[in-house]
């Protein structure tokens, strides 16, 4: 569920179930836009699809997280990942902060984007369309159609 801070300009908070933010807590910034007449739907329907996300989609995103952190492509040539026994580990050196509402319609597919930062110095994001990863890394903007 949203709680809408500036519910004319579509910016609330939500809990997140599984990724956390910046200082280690569940809460989620959801930026939707305003000017479509269904947001708030969008926007809730996009929340409720990403605190069920599936173990599958989870394990992907994970994945690719590790794959960006490994190309060292961020601002700390010094962070060396260090030997994850498990993939969920990698969510143990970055975070998230934001989450873009990408649907058109609240008939549209769910689609949004997450953003980001891992400890390597990258800002990171990824972005979902119907519980499939369309892409993990730092243009996660660019992959959204209805940029908020």
């Amino acid at each position: 569920m949203i709680r809408w801070l500036q519910q004319e300009d579509g910016e609330g908070h939500f809990n997140s179930r599984f990724f956390r933010n910046d200082e280690n807590k569940d809460e989620l910034i959801v930026y939707a836009n305003s000017d479509n007449p269904d947001f708030m739907e969008c926007a809730e329907r996009c929340v409720d699809a990403f605190n069920n996300l599936s173990e599958r989609v989870i394990h992907e995103i994970c994945q690719k997280l590790i794959s960006c952190a490994q190309e060292g492509n961020g601002l700390d040539e010094e962070f060396e990942l260090p030997a994850l026994d498990n993939p969920l580990d990698i969510l143990n050196h970055c975070w998230f902060m934001a989450f873009y509402v990408d649907m058109e319609s609240k008939d549209g597919e769910i689609a949004y984007a997450v953003e980001g930062e891992g400890e390597w110095g990258e800002n990171i994001g990824f972005v979902i369309k119907n519980d499939s990863v369309v892409y993990v890394g730092a243009d996660y903007l660019d992959y959204m159609e209805n940029a908020y």
